[in-house]
């Protein structure tokens, strides 16, 4: 079912980019994306990391974890204002005046990704993955149907497919409030730790500060990520144009339905299997991870190769001419196609507290290596610029996972 559900989201995320491209145009498409990823990045500090540290702690704790849902409704509600926050405040204060109304507008999409998230880890912790499939596609799905209505309209700019994407990430939270509400309440169905106890074994609720001291790396660590992947997009509009912008935010949108593969295999189906066996069952994590190793690579060279050598030739059709620089940075950002299957393997041996500060430096160095390689580049070569600067950072960040994989598990 998932990976009906991932090749299906990636299909229906293409096919949202491309009428999306078709009908703004690449300047007024740029605009949109840029201010999109801008969103995006804001969106990663809501939870800070919450979603993902549910899923070591209940790798480890079982029922028991159970205790940490009161400080994290606290948590979310304190993380999610101050995302929004800071979004507004760059609104007013740093972005330019054709970008603030989108951003003003796209701010329910902090919701929305804040929802897909929580839900999508309680339905991990539940393995419950018809569920978890039929849950991923409700935004890439939501978002296509609201590019179709558009495209009957004359007229249509970013700002009416802004409130368009906020009225499905607004729906999103709406179908997610009662579960997290149910879960918040004991309400989990946890799979893999046996029946919940008769009688569970009383432990305190820890305080919202020992919950942020404990899941802080995890927030970071999206947080940077997202930084890593979306950052490029919000430098060209703001050092090449909204045109240069819309180019790469073309070729971004190919490369994250492509990225839905290892996304889904390792964050929505293994991540919750993967602590569990850390904790309890090293010779089957460690025999995933070798498997994984070697699949993943494999595969993503396939898939690599095919994007580039096709490129040149379904981008005009599926885009139209104006958009014939997408197939060139395209034919670039293959090479990261391998380089992130086998990264994302890489980055599950580096998983519990005891990586942490590794794993979140690493991180912040790679966003870093991004950020500077675009400032050098665009200026010269505008999208190119970006592209190879994406290229090294892919480079950087698998480096960086491996480097840490022989420091900790040396004898692996």
């Amino acid at each position: 079912m998932l990976w009906i559900a991932t090749a299906l989201g990636a299909v229906l995320t293409f096919l949202t980019q491309a009428l999306l491209a078709r009908k703004l145009g690449p300047s007024e498409y740029g605009l949109f994306a840029s201010s999109l990823s801008t969103i995006t990045i804001a969106a990663s500090l809501a939870g800070f990391g919450l979603p993902a540290y549910w899923l070591q702690v209940y790798g480890v704790e079982g029922w028991q974890a159970n205790r940490w849902l009161g400080p994290s409704l606290r948590f979310i509600t304190f993380s999610t204002a101050t995302s929004l926050a800071l979004m507004v405040s760059w609104a007013f204060t740093g972005a330019t005046p054709d970008a603030r109304p989108l951003l003003l507008l796209l701010l329910p999409l902090v919701f929305g990704v804040l929802a897909v998230s929580l839900i999508s880890s309680q339905l991990r912790l539940e393995e419950r993955h018809q569920a978890l499939a039929w849950w991923q596609l409700i935004t890439p799905g939501g978002r296509l149907l609201v590019i179709l209505l558009l495209w009957l309209l004359p007229g249509v700019d970013g700002r009416a497919v802004a409130i368009g994407f906020s009225t499905v990430a607004l729906f999103m939270a709406m179908l997610a409030w009662p579960q997290l509400r149910a879960m918040m309440r004991g309400g989990i169905r946890l799979y893999g730790h046996g029946p919940p106890p008769e009688h569970p074994v009383a432990a305190p609720a820890p305080r919202m500060a020992t919950l942020w001291s404990l899941s802080w790396a995890y927030g970071l660590d999206a947080s940077l990520y997202t930084i890593f992947f979306s950052i490029s997009t919000v430098l060209l509009k703001y050092l090449s144009g909204n045109a240069q912008a819309g180019i790469f935010g073309i070729a971004l949108g190919v490369m994250m339905a492509i990225y839905l593969i290892p996304t889904t295999i390792y964050q929505k189906f293994l991540l919750s299997k993967l602590h569990r066996w850390a904790a309890h069952d090293t010779d089957k994590f460690w025999t995933a991870f070798r498997y994984g190793s070697m699949a993943m690579f494999a595969f993503g060279t396939l898939i690599g190769v095919t994007l580039a050598g096709t490129a040149p030739y379904l981008v005009p059709i599926l885009f139209g001419e104006k958009y014939h620089q997408v197939a060139r940075v395209l034919m670039v950002l293959a090479v990261c196609v391998p380089v992130r299957f086998l990264c994302t393997v890489m980055t599950t041996a580096l998983l519990n507290e005891k990586h942490t500060r590794y794993r979140v430096t690493a991180t912040g160095f790679n966003a870093l290596v991004v950020v500077v390689f675009n400032v050098i580049l665009i200026p010269r070569y505008h999208v190119m610029g970006a592209a190879f600067a994406t290229v090294l950072g892919e480079m950087s960040s698998l480096l960086s996972m491996y480097l840490g994989v022989r420091r900790f598990h040396a004898r692996r």
